[in-house]
This record gives C-alpha cells, structure tokens and sequence, in this order.
C-alpha cells in the first residue's frame, strides 16, 4: 500500500528542491544581469526567469511523467545517445562546472575579502569545504532530513532577509545598461539564464527528488509524479522571489561597484555597504550553507548515476568526484565562469529541446522521427552559439554571424523549429511504425 505524504512533508520536499537549485549560479548571476542591465532590467529579468525558471521546474515535471532521470527522458533519442547525454549533464552540472563554482563563490564572497584574494588560501578552503562535502554525500539516505528539514529552511530564511534587504535600503541609482543589455536586454537575460545550469541540473536532481518521495513510503506512480510536480512548482515559486530581489540588489548598487568582474563582488560590496562586518559574516554564512547544500546533491547524484555504468562503489566514487572537483576549484570564480559559458551554450539547447518535446510525445507516430533530428540540429547550432561565446571566435566564418537571431545568441531556435515542422510533416505522411519508439 503506497503512503500518501503529509502537508509538512510535501512543504520539506518543496524545499528540499529549492535548495537542491538555489547554489552558486543562482545567487551570484541575477546581481550582474541586474548591475549590467541597467534601466532594462526588467526586460532582461522576463527572459532570465524563462531559462532560470520555467524551464527547470518543466524539466522536473517532464521528469515526473516518465517517473525516473534522464535516462527515461532520452528513451526516444535511443540508448547510447541517452546515456550520453546524461553523462555529459551530469559531468557539466558535478565535476566539470557547477560543483567547482560552489567552492570558489563561497570562499569569493566569505573568505577572500580577510584573506586574499591569492592560489593559498583558496587551496587550504577548498580542502576543508571537499571534505565536508564528500563527509555528508557518504549518507545519501538522511538528505530529506539534513537538508529538507533543516538546511533548506535555515537557506530560505537567510535568502529572505537579503532579500528583504535589497528591496528596502537599496545602496544607490542604476546605471545606463552596458554590452549587449543596451540593444537585445530580453535574450541577453535569456542566454545568462543558462549560467545558472538549472536545467540540467533538474535533468540530473529528477531522480533525487523522485527518491526522496519514495524513502517517505511512496510507490503509486500517479502519487510520485504529484508530488514531484509539486516540489517542482515550490522551487519554482521559491526561486522566483530569490531573484527578483538579487536582481533589484544588483540594479541598485552599480554606484558601489561598476566595473564588477562578477556577481560575487557585487554581493559583497552591498552587504557591506548595508550591514557592515556583521553583514559580511552573515552573507559568508548564507553563501557557504546555500553552495553545500547544492554540492552535496550534486555529489550524491553524479555517484548515484556513475555507480550504475562503472565497475566502482557509490563510496569510492564520492570521494573520487569530491577530489576532482577540489581541484578544479582552485581555478579561481571568473575562470571557471569563462570556461564554461561556451560549453553551456552548447549543450543547453539539445537539453531545452529534448524537454519541451516530452510533453509532445502523445502527438507522433515515432517519437524517435521527431526528437532526434530535431536534438541533432539543437546541438550543431547550439555548438555555433557556444564557440562564438568563446575564445575561438574568430574562427567561425562570416555567414554565422548573419544567422537568423544570431546577436541575441540563439541562432538554434529558428533551424530546431524548421526542423520539427519538416519531421512533424514527414511523421504524419509516413504514418505508425510497425515497432514504435513510444514511451
């Protein structure tokens, strides 16, 4: 007999989600868009919240229909193509990027304004945080309790307050928006919205949600995908809030800091303009819980996932992915962020693709017709996008600078839908498979 959740476990799964999203990404990049912006901010916020937001909570809706990761998800894209993409999302979102850029925020944003900003203290942080990490990701199983019932709230609260904060004592005037703010601000919010990998880290944290609800006693199907949805639909909300505000901190504080390299200087600058030392403590706090919280979730997924396709222990892979992402770490925020703005313009689109089209399946003859080609044409231009945002730029040939929504940095979009109508039309003229790809 499937048990059914109570209000306060639904609340403590909500928020467990919410704080699975809210990490580094999350809390440093709406402060930039909002500085950067300017007067535009609002224009810029509409397309930030698209990818920021609505995209993520699709994702772990798509995911909750097909009630698994995203291996489920890729069932039409067939099994190798799935597995790897998968494999790409979670080394992007674990050791790669995200789980790295958790360390150096907090150490940018706590610890270098006493310390320095130098390689040393960075190591000897880096050191102390991996091994908390790799400490709490040992226990998969207590990560509703830990962090839905203790860590999260404890997050939301401090986030509320700095939000609170932004919105009642701002530090000064916007400035006139900069860069490509000034002429394209709504798809300039759109492509920074990627930063914070929240889509693919639902792709990877689906499963984890899905678990979670299955540890409380939950089997129906038709349960765990409500109450999925649900934690979805909180995170959502949660996040929404969290970055309206950081964008108003942002927007308001480009007289403390206008040539910020990132959101993390921009933070710091605030709080200590506002609250003075205290404040500064009171952030570092904020920042150190919130960037654990999605590291140890991180850490937990990626090992959950390697463990099924390596000849290794969940264990022996926590400590191996918690050691190289250590290393990686000591990159240093602005290095990081530069290496993987190019990647995420790349991989993002098949993954926003391959989303969307989930809640299509019903409409096709062969899922298989419709879904891969159109991921195919995602990533290829998707990898035009990203090598323009990279050093290489100056390779690329002249036409792909005149492609269709190309300054905006989404020159997949016009060729993925030409796609999906040419196989949508090409679908229906060829009629049912004798085996179909179906779910």
């Amino acid at each position: 007999m499937s048990t059914r959740l109570t209000n306060k476990d639904i609340l403590a799964l909500g928020f467990m989600t919410f704080a699975l999203f809210v990490g580094a990404g999350n809390i440093i990049f709406p402060p930039m868009v909002g500085l950067q912006a300017g007067h535009d901010v609002w224009w810029a916020a509409a397309g930030f919240m698209i990818t920021a937001v609505g995209l993520p909570v699709m994702t772990v809706i798509a995911l909750a229909r097909v009630g698994g990761g995203v291996d489920a998800l890729s069932t039409p894209i067939g099994r190798g193509a799935g597995i790897l993409l998968a494999t790409i999302c979670y080394l992007a979102v674990g050791p790669l990027f995200a789980t790295p850029r958790t360390a150096t925020v907090s150490f940018e944003v706590g610890i270098a304004p006493m310390t320095g900003d130098g390689p040393l203290p960075l190591l000897i942080y880096s050191v102390i945080y991996f091994s908390l990490v790799i400490g709490i990701s040992l226990y998969p199983g207590r990560l509703l309790d830990t962090v839905g019932h203790f860590l999260a709230p404890l997050k939301m609260v401090a986030l509320a307050a700095l939000g609170i904060a932004a919105l009642l004592w701002p530090a000064g005037q916007p400035m006139p928006a900069v860069g490509a703010y000034q002429t394209v601000p709504f798809s300039s919010g759109f492509v920074n919205g990627y930063l914070t990998m929240d889509t693919l880290g639902a792709l990877v944290f689906g499963i984890v949600i899905v678990n979670a609800a299955r540890s409380r006693g939950v089997t129906d199907a038709k349960l765990l995908t409500r109450y999925t949805v649900l934690a979805g639909l909180i995170a959502g909300l949660g996040l929404m809030l969290v970055y309206l505000s950081l964008f108003k901190l942002g927007e308001n504080s480009a007289s403390l800091v206008p040539d910020a390299t990132n959101g993390a200087v921009i933070l710091h600058a605030y709080v200590a303009h506002t609250f003075g030392g205290i404040g500064s403590f009171f952030l570092g706090a904020l920042i150190f819980i919130a960037c654990m919280v999605t590291a140890v979730g991180l850490t937990c997924a990626c090992a959950e996932f390697f463990a099924q396709y390596l000849p290794l222990s969940y264990k022996t892979l926590v400590f191996i992915l918690g050691l190289f992402s250590m290393l990686v770490s000591n990159l240093g925020l602005s290095h990081l962020i530069q290496i993987s703005v190019p990647v995420l313009t790349a991989i993002y689109p098949p993954c926003i693709a391959l989303v969307v089209l989930s809640f299509t399946l019903r409409w096709w003859n062969s899922t298989t017709r419709i879904v891969a080609p159109v991921m195919v044409v995602s990533l290829v231009f998707g990898i035009v996008d990203g090598i323009k945002a990279s050093a290489f730029a100056d390779l690329m040939p002249a036409w792909t600078a005149n492609l269709p929504l190309a300054a905006q940095g989404l020159a997949w979009l016009p060729p993925s839908l030409l796609m999906l109508v040419l196989v949508g039309i090409y679908d229906k003229i060829s009629g049912p498979r004798s085996v179909t790809a179906h779910q």
